[in-house]
């Protein structure tokens, strides 16, 4: 193997003694073509361009994942606020729903008596005695009431009305031998505040969306 001839090397610039220069060599210039510079143009805005979406790619991307953080910790608060919500409304509704059945146990406290005796008609119609136990109020004029009662399911047996200090107006009893009736205004009510937060308790924070389409 040869060795490459060693090369003397040559200084461009030389300096004298003062510090002047004693001697420089020419640089080559170079002519660069139109084509070129418009190339090497071209290529460094690419450049630059790939460089400025990077960085817009990466910002977004950025935002988005704190965006995301964001709305996973609030799902849990909405969720609260959307069960508080459907809470509050039934909760609402119940009570428009309780007004409306005492304004109407007010004016025809004895419709619920006649709808039992209509719905047990099969069950009484057979029986030797059937005794009523109302309020003292209700118990004003009733006898014509159960009579015609009697009368329209085929009922031959007696009827014995009996009263009850403490019931509430609309509230009776019926006791028909091998069965028996009962309706109370405030426990009926109360079984259903009780059925209808035993639901919303149950259903919880996972409950169809408030608006539909969308998601809980």
């Amino acid at each position: 193997m040869t060795s490459p001839t060693p090369r003397k090397f040559d200084f461009d610039t030389v300096f004298d003694d003062a510090g002047a220069v004693a001697q420089a060599s020419a640089r080559p210039k170079r002519i660069y073509p139109l084509e070129e510079v418009e190339a090497i143009r071209a290529q460094a805005y690419a450049e630059g361009e790939r460089a400025t979406m990077a960085r817009v790619e990466a910002q977004q991307a950025q935002a988005l994942a704190h965006l995301a953080q964001a709305c996973q910790a609030a799902l849990p608060r909405l969720a609260e606020v959307a069960h508080d919500h459907r809470v509050g409304s039934a909760e609402l509704a119940l009570a428009c729903g309780q007004a409306i059945a005492d304004a109407a146990l007010d004016a025809f406290p004895r419709a619920p008596l006649q709808a039992a005796l209509d719905s047990l008609a099969r069950e009484i119609e057979s029986v030797p005695r059937l005794v009523v136990t109302v309020s003292p109020a209700l118990a004003e004029g009733l006898e014509p009431l159960l009579a015609q009662a009697a009368q329209s399911i085929g009922f031959a047996g007696q009827i014995q009305v009996r009263t009850d200090p403490g019931a509430a107006p609309a509230a009776f009893g019926l006791d028909f031998g091998d069965g028996a009736a009962r309706f109370d205004p405030a426990a009926a009510a109360q079984r259903v505040a009780e059925a209808l937060h035993a639901a919303l308790a149950s259903e919880g924070l996972h409950a169809e969306p408030l608006i539909p389409g969308g998601d809980a």
